[in-house]
């Protein structure tokens, strides 16, 4: 799908979401990585949006990408509820496994940003069995990984001498969308996106919701009865700042309607 085809964004909590479905932002990607100029790709959910709402600085700054998706069913949802419907869930995990998928049959190049330091030899060992014959190259930084640092700057020259067609960025929010919108201008080509654990979840390091939980919105429990000692704050204390950021959407989009 070219750019010049795109349907006008969706206006939720201060960002641009384009109303696609998997299929069509899948296509948006491939067409883009084919054209010249480096794109950045965030996937929203409800942990961004709580997260952002206190950051003002990097809200300006993660607005900036060049495609914004709705990776949170509660996301989803929250367009519905005000009238701007999104058709469905864009997730950076699926994203990761299609492009991989097709990079596969298409010969593009994949960099993969991300991983524990020194894994590098076990995520590429991973990488030829998940998806054999994907020419692909990964860089596991430190764990105090500085996204604005002399590593980050190195890791912008070996991405140049590489010249890939896709980069992921597996670095967590808010280190690897503080990385892609610092050094995206300084790439020739390439579209970086920006997901999470989804290497993770492509290679079997870490088990993924069942489908009917993903398709149920119900993808936050699994992941929180996965590992509630790092996620009970994520999901049960940013629940109610959530429903509260929605009820001053709902406000907003009421008088904009009235």
């Amino acid at each position: 799908m070219p750019s010049d085809h795109l349907p006008g964004a969706v206006r939720l909590f201060g960002l641009d979401i384009l109303p696609l479905s998997f299929e069509q932002s899948t296509d948006l990607l491939l067409h883009a990585a084919a054209t010249k100029g480096p794109k950045v790709v965030v996937t929203t959910n409800v942990d961004h949006v709580v997260r952002l709402d206190r950051d003002p600085e990097l809200k300006a700054l993660y607005a900036s990408a060049d495609y914004t998706f709705a990776d949170g069913m509660p996301v989803v949802w929250a367009s519905r509820l005000l009238g701007t419907p999104l058709p469905e869930r864009v997730t950076g995990a699926d994203l990761f496994v299609a492009l991989c998928r097709h990079s596969v049959t298409s010969g593009q190049r994949v960099f993969v940003l991300g991983g524990r330091p020194g894994q590098e030899r076990l995520l590429q060992d991973r990488y030829a069995k998940r998806f054999p014959g994907m020419d692909v190259v990964v860089c596991c930084p430190p764990m105090n990984f500085d996204p604005a640092g002399s590593e980050a700057e190195a890791i912008v020259k070996t991405i140049r001498a590489c010249q890939p067609d896709f980069i992921f960025v597996c670095l967590g929010f808010e280190k690897q969308e503080r990385w892609a919108l610092r050094h995206v201008r300084r790439l020739d080509s390439g579209v970086i996106v920006c997901v999470g654990a989804a290497q993770e979840f492509a290679l079997g390091l870490k088990r993924r919701a069942p489908r009917w939980m993903q398709n149920s919105g119900l993808e936050w429990l699994w992941r929180l009865t996965s590992d509630p000692v790092h996620l009970w704050r994520r999901y049960l204390l940013q629940a109610p700042v959530f429903l509260w950021l929605l009820l001053q959407e709902w406000r907003t989009h009421r008088r904009s309607y009235a």
